[in-house]
Parts: C-alpha cells; structure tokens; sequence
C-alpha cells in the first residue's frame, strides 16, 4: 500500500515537471517576443528645405513607415484661416497618423476615398510595398514613379493596416512653427516622440522659394496672410516667419528644453547633409534607432552624387546635391541676398551661416567660409 502511494507521488511529480518544463518557457517566449513600442520621428522643417530628401532617406528603410506633409489636408480643408489657427488640428492629426489611426483623415477626404487620395503617397516607401502594394517587396528601393503607376489602385484601408506593421513611424511636416505646440505629443506615454529640425541656409530657401512661387500660395497666404504676401516685400514677409520660427525651435530644443526632450531633438543643416552624405544619415540614423544598411549606404551615395541639376524643384532623383544646394550662390542677386539676411539675420547667427557682405565676396567665397566659424 504505501509502495503504490510513493509510485502515485512519483507519477504526479513527473507529469508536474512535465508540464512546468513545457509551459514555462513558451511563456517567457510570448514575453520575449512582445512587440515593442514603434518609434516615432517627426522630421520638422520647412518649405524648400531639403525636407522631401531628408523625408526620402527614412521612407527607403524598410523598418519605417512614412508619410510626406500629412497636415497638407488640413491646410487644403481650412485654408481661409491662419497657421496659428491650424496648429491644433494639425498637431492632432499627426498625433492620430502616429499611432496609426487614418480615421483622422476622414474630416479632410471623401467618403469614397482611395490610397491615392493621401497627399504624396507615392513617396512612401511603405504604401508602395505589401500590405499597401503586393507589386514590390519591402526591402526593395522603389520610386515614387514606379508606384504611382502601379499602386494607386488599392483601398485606403491598407493605409493603416500597413502602418501597423512597422517598427518606426516618420512623418515629414512643414507646418508647424513653434516647438511647444508639440509638447502635449512629446510628453503623451502612447508616443516615443523624437524630433529632428531639419534647417537650410535662408537665402538657398529663398532662391528656391521663387522657382516655386505659385505652388506656394496658398501655404505662403496661410503663413502670413494673403495681404502680407503681395508686392515687393511679400516673399520677404514669408521668409522673415520662417527664420524666426526657427529660431524659437531651435531655442526650445536646445537652449530651454524642458527635461523630457533630453535626447529627442536633433538639429540637422542640409548643407551638412549634401557634404557628408553618409555620415549624417548615420547619424539620423542612429539618433531614431534604424540600422544603416549597405543596401541603404549605396542608395544615399548615387542619389546626392548624380549628374543632375535638381531641375524639377519637387523631384527627388539622383544629382549632385551639393553643387545643387549652393545654386542660389552664382544665380541670386546681390541685393536679394542682402534683403534675405536682413530678415533672417538671427537664425542664420543661431544656425551658423555666415553673412555675404558684398557682390564681390559672393562671387570668391568658398562654401567652408559660408559657414561661421561656431558653428556645429
């Protein structure tokens, strides 16, 4: 009797490890591999900037999710009021296209609309490959040519179904000006909020700003007011908003940052950028949490060491980027550039450009000493 009693003991210890052995680690499994928080990257800048390149250089990444100015739609729907009206709403639709929550866009579309309703959704790298596109694979380097052609035909819906499947969510925004309008989103636990302040030389922003003048209208009317906008002074107006902007960014991520922006903003300049291509995406890189890739190193090469001159202002294809970002040095007036720095005076001390103080020293300066001696 009490030979069988020790057997039954026996027995139920062995099926107790059994199943100890067997369960435990399927769990410490399904803990281990609990998806991770996405990280999220706002690229802040403005019009003519480098931003749609810079864009491009995480859209190609294949851990990212990206989407190109999604606020276009507000400005579009509410363009009879001002930015500091719009802030609100374009904050929370960002906030919403964050955590991958297109109903956002519900308020700014129609009912009937389609992938290709959303504003440059061809230069999203994710929307062209599956489960937004079955026509490319993921980890391939797609055009945005290639896939408007191809890919516009499917349902808006796999906007957000593909958002969901990405490590990384980067938004390219030029429509915010001022840094504490972001604050309630960088301090939001359902956010891992970085920035990275993407800032250009004033007076290439404003040589590229008149090639551009009529497609910028209506954002220029929202910034200043359509008054403001007119005559002479009128891009001079636009500009003067944008410098100071980046000024008071600049000084609330860097100078004055609160506790909880400590390691989430970074300044970047776009004349850094076409310099040393690669090492600036590395370190962007780094500062989002992305591997950089061969795949990825050889794509950032040709495209800013091409032949071509940047003719098509909004096309992003291969040219020599740093002869095309020092143009308006051979190709702007003298007295415009004297009126550009008149404007932006304070962001370009902040941001470490320096001054052309004659026609002459225009035409000798070398690109080194367009930038002052403090600068980063």
């Amino acid at each position: 009797m009490v030979k069988s009693r020790r057997v039954q003991v026996l027995l139920i210890l062995v099926v107790l490890s059994v199943l100890l052995i067997h369960f435990l680690p399927c769990s410490n499994n399904a803990y281990m591999e609990e998806k991770p928080s996405p990280v999220h990257i706002l690229i802040l800048s403005s019009w003519r900037s480098g931003s749609s390149f810079t864009g491009q250089i995480f859209s190609q990444h294949p851990s990212v999710f990206y989407l190109m100015e999604p606020a276009w739609h507000v400005w579009v729907k509410m363009y009879q009021n001002s930015a500091k009206v719009l802030r609100m709403a374009v904050r929370d639709l960002v906030r919403s296209a964050f955590l991958c929550d297109m109903s956002v866009f519900d308020a700014y579309m129609s009912s009937q609309k389609k992938k290709s309703d959303l504003f440059q959704w061809e230069t999203s790298r994710a929307l062209c490959s599956p489960p937004a596109c079955d026509s490319f694979s993921r980890s391939d380097i797609i055009t945005a040519g290639n896939c408007k052609t191809i890919c516009g035909k499917y349902p808006f819906s796999k906007v957000e179904e593909a958002c969901k499947t990405y490590s990384h969510v980067v938004i390219k925004e030029v429509r915010f000006f001022d840094l504490k309008v972001l604050y309630p989103l960088l301090t939001d636990p359902s956010l891992n909020l970085k920035i990275i302040h993407l800032v250009r030389d004033p007076r290439a922003v404003f040589r590229s700003r008149e090639n551009t003048m009529a497609d910028l209208k209506r954002d220029s009317n929202i910034v200043v007011g359509s008054q403001k906008t007119k005559g002479e002074m009128g891009p001079y107006n636009t500009m003067q908003v944008i410098c100071k902007s980046h000024v008071e960014i600049y000084k609330a991520g860097s100078q004055a940052a609160p506790s909880f922006l400590k390691d989430r903003y970074l300044l970047v300049r776009y004349e850094d950028i076409v310099r040393d291509p690669l090492a600036r995406a590395a370190q962007m890189y780094r500062f989002a949490e992305l591997h950089f890739t061969p795949e990825l190193q050889k794509w950032v090469h040709n495209i800013t060491h091409g032949k071509g001159h940047g003719a098509q202002a909004f096309d992003i294809g291969s040219r020599d980027a740093l002869r095309v970002s020092q143009a308006w040095r051979k190709t702007l007036p003298f007295q415009k550039i004297e009126k550009v720095q008149n404007v932006c005076k304070d962001a370009m001390d902040l941001l470490g450009y320096r001054l052309v103080l004659s026609e002459e020293e225009q035409k000798n300066m070398s690109l080194d000493l367009l930038f002052a001696q403090n600068s980063s």
